[in-house]
């Protein structure tokens, strides 16, 4: 198996989803990204680069296809390159989790998350990493695909910039133990 990473960050392609809480691993992504001068170049069904970061080959992934297709991109470099499932971090948006909560873990099932269920299926397995970016829920879960899909209200805004620094230093730390 190769020992190169891929760190791919999920959402929704278009500017319709920009800055919406099922987009927050796209954001995330880019903040990252953007702190380190690396650019993505995009192509039909992804953007992504590959790049060294401590000394570790990291390939960087934003699927361009809707949500519930992430599985494509992520599976394409994870064969094409040998990368083993536990060289993989996804940045996710996490419903059941308080809005700025962000934690590390290790496999696990989708929870209703359709990226992590693309994921799932196209790797042919779940035990890969994630960083899960807590979005809050709604109080009425029938209407959780509405509010994902919601921008971040006002107050929530100002909280970004310290979420945004507390995911690139988990990111950091992923790699470094990598």
């Amino acid at each position: 198996m190769s020992d190169k990473l891929i760190i791919a960050g999920l959402g929704n392609p278009g500017d319709k989803y920009n800055k919406t809480r099922h987009n927050i691993g796209f954001d995330v992504l880019d903040y990252f990204l953007e702190k380190n001068q690396i650019t993505l170049k995009e192509e039909k069904k992804f953007a992504s680069t590959e790049i060294n970061i401590l000394n570790k080959r990291i390939i960087f992934i934003k699927p361009l296809e809707f949500m519930n297709l992430s599985g494509g991109a992520v599976s394409h470099f994870k064969s094409k390159n040998g990368i083993d499932i536990d060289n993989i971090l996804i940045l996710h948006d996490e419903i059941d989790f308080v809005f700025s909560k962000c934690k590390m873990k290790i496999g696990g099932g989708a929870a209703g998350h359709n990226g992590l269920k693309s994921i799932i299926e196209k790797i042919g397995g779940n035990e890969f990493h994630r960083l899960r970016i807590g979005v809050g829920k709604p109080i009425d879960n029938s209407f959780v695909p509405d509010y994902v899909l919601n921008k971040f209200s006002s107050d929530e805004i100002k909280l970004i910039p310290e979420i945004y620094q507390t995911c690139y230093l988990k990111i950091m730390d992923w790699i470094k133990l990598k």
